[in-house]
């Protein structure tokens, strides 16, 4: 399985994987029963320590994402609509607060900012 990492990103590694599977699960492109790669295999796949993906992997169950079975592997659990909505606009609602406190310490006024939210969603749709 391939996930993109950047060592030089603000996020650690452990949380990167974390992100680039919620969003695979949460799109449907790691449908519900379905077998993530074992702790190892991630590991060695993305050159990263077995701590890393072990990590990523407890906060993925931690978020409801998935399930582990002793001895059988960790699966793609399966989510109720209402429930990836109300996990989403809670990170949703994380983001845009600190998205508030950067601007209100940069001076930037609410103005700039709904601006500048205007403009990347405008380019996320293109």
């Amino acid at each position: 399985m391939h996930i993109p990492l950047d060592p030089s990103a603000p996020e650690p590694i452990y949380e990167q994987i974390r992100a680039r599977l919620a969003e695979a699960i949460l799109r449907g492109d790691l449908p519900a029963g379905e077998a993530l790669p074992s702790i190892r295999v991630l590991a060695r796949d993305l050159r990263v320590s077995v701590i890393t993906t072990t990590r990523a992997y407890n906060e993925l169950v931690a978020d409801g994402l998935v399930d582990a079975v002793r001895g059988k592997g960790v699966f793609v659990r399966a989510q109720q609509p209402d429930q990836v909505r109300s996990r989403a606009l809670g990170r949703v609602d994380m983001s845009l607060a600190e998205a508030v406190r950067t601007a209100r310490t940069a001076g930037i006024g609410a103005d700039e900012l709904h601006d500048r939210l205007t403009h990347a969603l405008e380019e996320e749709d293109r």
